[in-house]
């Protein structure tokens, strides 16, 4: 059987790509279908690929889940530290929030 997910030093990728797995599995999440994924991401190459991500999210789903709790902390303190603009720090705080809505 082959492998669809490989752990780099910076996080969960599609084995032969730049797509980190997180990209994946918000599309799936968000209830984009496998094609809409592919051209929304067109370096996985291809539906192949796309399905091993999300059967590799499905299969890990708990292990997947914690990772992306994770990065989000990581985020999180990454943004405490920065000073932004409030505008734009406003308009970054929107979008995490409908990216938590979306993983809900």
């Amino acid at each position: 059987m082959r492998d669809y997910v490989e752990k780099r030093n910076t996080g969960l990728f599609v084995i032969g790509t730049r797509v980190a797995l997180e990209s994946v599995v918000y599309e799936y999440n968000s209830g984009a279908s496998p094609e809409s994924i592919l051209l929304a991401y067109p370096g996985l190459g291809s539906l192949e690929n796309v399905y091993g991500a999300i059967t590799y999210y499905l299969a890990n789903c708990n292990e997947v889940e914690s990772y992306l709790k994770e990065t989000d902390g990581l985020w999180e303190s990454m943004r405490s530290q920065q000073r932004l603009p409030e505008q734009l720090r406003q308009r970054l705080e929107r979008a995490r929030q409908e990216i938590a809505i979306h993983r809900s």
